[in-house]
């Protein structure tokens, strides 16, 4: 485990371009497996779930060349995935589900652990995934844990989601992609990670229908092809920058093509009393008001909510937390997808925040904080570890985030890159 040292109230200044999404490239990876051609993937983020999802592509036989420091990545999988491949899942890593679509159609059988692990975010269910490859003609055995087996050819197949999952999205696009016919998705997740995925299905040889929409249509081919495709930059990573920049008192301007993504993202952040300009291919942050824009409703107090795309995304939930234990007035934030995601709100008392969690979804924090710097433990959520350094930053003084590992699951070089920009920042090896 490893420690993050910050000394704040330290002003950032200068350029930065974000990385890749970490939710994009990994079923962008997966999906590489439904074609035995090459898959050429740029902007890819250096990221610990990327590296071991590799390997584990390396115990399949396939070829790899990886340049990690210029973001590019080609895979060429064997024609032939045997079932031993589908008892050796990297189940380390919670992304692993975006493997039982494309594992079980290549190798026509899978065995997997329910128990894998990704950020302690509440409950996350492995049934929309079996539901989805069972109602596409897998037959199902729980003696084991989960065992699946895929005899030939998937029919197309119309499914009505529960409730719109992204990975669950993303493993009904990677089957119907090989199925014979047309599927239809109801209450599909529209994330910009799943527009990316599907635009590279698409390119591969499916046919793809209501991209962006909650109703999504996929036309399966009996073979895909290879393709070159840009991972997305990491819409997180682009805010995570602008408030860092907005809470020392400096100014930073993020490059990214993806500035057309950021409109209600950059309008809550602004409730929080971040200024923005906008550039052809860029936003600056150029300053921090800390106040915050009250409701016209007088007997509302101010509200962040997080839900599914195209709502304010629920991983940005922690950094607008972080901005706002700085900010003049009170502000409720609204979990609206995880059930445990707010329980390390415990962590900013130790800053000196008055904060207040009202059940699982709901947090308050109140403003006009005398903050102090403090020592404070991350769960293992990779954007806690984010919102807990924003609260940090903007203090003067040490301060010492333990056990910030996960970082390194979403946001590669992010610390180098922060101090760039001149923060003084550091790791700390335990």
């Amino acid at each position: 485990m490893a420690n993050l040292i910050i000394n704040g109230g330290v002003p950032l200044r200068g350029r930065i371009r974000p990385s890749g999404n970490k939710n994009a490239v990994l079923p962008m990876l997966c999906a590489s497996l439904l074609t035995a051609e090459p898959v050429t993937l740029t902007n890819v983020p250096a990221i610990t779930d990327v590296t071991k999802i590799l390997d584990y592509f390396r115990t399949l036989g396939s070829e790899i060349a990886y340049d990690a420091e210029a973001g590019r990545l080609t895979v060429r999988h064997p024609k032939t995935i045997g079932r031993s491949a589908a008892e050796n899942l990297p189940l380390g890593i919670r992304s692993a589900v975006l493997l039982l679509a494309p594992i079980l159609f290549r190798a026509g059988h899978l065995r997997f652990d329910i128990e894998a692990k990704g950020c302690t975010l509440g409950i996350r269910e492995i049934d929309p995934h079996i539901t989805s490859l069972t109602t596409f003609g897998a037959a199902l055995s729980q003696a084991e844990g989960i065992d699946l087996t895929l005899g030939e050819r998937p029919e197309a197949q119309s499914i009505w989601a529960e409730y719109a999952s992204v990975t669950a999205t993303e493993t009904f696009a990677m089957i119907a992609a090989v199925a014979d016919g047309q599927s239809v998705l109801t209450n599909a997740a529209s994330e910009p990670h799943v527009q990316a995925l599907c635009r590279m299905i698409g390119d591969m040889g499916a046919g793809i229908e209501g991209l962006g929409t909650s109703r999504l249509s996929v036309t399966g081919t009996d073979r895909l092809g290879g393709t070159v495709q840009r991972v997305p930059d990491d819409h997180h990573e682009v805010a995570t920058f602008l408030a860092f920049g907005g809470v020392t008192g400096g100014r930073i301007t993020v490059e990214t093509d993806i500035v057309s993504e950021m409109p209600l993202i950059l309008e809550q952040f602004g409730k929080l009393g971040l200024e923005f300009e906008h550039g052809p291919g860029e936003v600056t942050v150029v300053g921090w008001t800390r106040e915050v824009t009250p409701p016209l409703t007088a007997q509302m107090t101010a509200k962040i909510e997080a839900a599914p795309w195209p709502y304010f995304p629920a991983d940005l939930l922690p950094q607008a937390i972080g901005v706002s234990v700085g900010c003049t007035g009170d502000v409720l934030f609204w979990n609206k997808v995880y059930e445990g995601a707010l329980g390390w709100s415990s962590e900013l008392l130790k800053f000196g925040v008055r904060a207040h969690l009202s059940d699982p979804h709901r947090l308050i924090v109140f403003g006009n904080n005398r903050l102090k710097p403090a020592e404070v433990e991350a769960p293992y959520i990779i954007r806690v570890v984010v919102g807990l350094a924003i609260a940090a930053m903007q203090i003067r003084g040490r301060s010492k985030i333990l056990k910030a590992d996960p970082l390194r699951r979403a946001h590669p070089n992010l610390i180098e890159n922060l101090s760039r920009l001149g923060a003084d920042i550091a790791w700390e090896s335990v």
